[in-house]
């Protein structure tokens, strides 16, 4: 069983996510991009290295996960990336004092149901900031049961499915992992419902 500090390991949605990234690399300089629930930061760190401006930021009460993107930052020569401590669902000066942003990046942050609706208002407070952004995030299915459909309605959110094979991340060596459990990837990009008609 993995440490409760989920974010101290290197889960197949990383990977995925950051392959969509790869895939759109030539677009990434100049944007201004904020990882959620980063952990070991790889979305994240890859967006920097292809030029974004980015922001990385994990649980205030997970300190091994800050230490984590920390770590990451330094070992890929990022030290000038910051490290926020935001915390799903409450609202906080660091998120009050966010500056704009493009893009926000979630690898496998849907991991526990009882967490689903306070990142969804984390997620709706940053888009009602930036209502040009977009979340990009990847997920793995564990149950047929969980699911964010109904939340993304109550909070005026929508979801467009990215299918794997369209930025070649359907390959078994990029989603899958030494760790127990089925590892069936998805993504999707969350924007504002009212941005369909702009």
């Amino acid at each position: 069983v993995p440490d409760s500090q989920y974010g101290t390991y290197v889960w197949p949605c990383a990977v995925v996510l950051a392959q969509y990234l790869w895939a759109r690399r030539g677009s990434l300089p100049g944007k201004r991009v904020l990882e959620v629930g980063a952990g070991v930061s790889l979305p994240g760190v890859l967006a920097a290295k292809c030029g974004a401006e980015v922001m990385l930021s994990d649980s205030e009460e997970l300190p091994r996960c800050l230490q984590s993107c920390r770590r990451s930052c330094l070992l890929n020569g990022l030290s000038h990336v910051p490290v926020l401590g935001l915390t799903w669902g409450r609202i906080s000066p660091e998120l009050l004092s966010l500056p704009p942003v493009d893009i926000i990046l979630g690898s496998d942050i849907f991991f526990d149901p009882k967490d689903f609706e306070d990142i969804l208002t984390t997620v709706y407070f940053l888009l009602e900031k930036n209502p040009h952004a977009q979340f990009w995030t990847t997920y793995q299915v564990r149950s047929a049961d969980w699911s964010i459909e109904a939340l993304l309605y109550k909070w005026k959110l929508r979801s467009i499915p990215i299918p794997l094979h369209s930025f070649g991340a359907d390959k078994e060596h990029l989603a899958s992992s030494s760790l127990p459990g089925r590892h069936t990837i998805e993504m999707m990009i969350i924007s504002l419902a009212q941005a369909d008609s702009t």
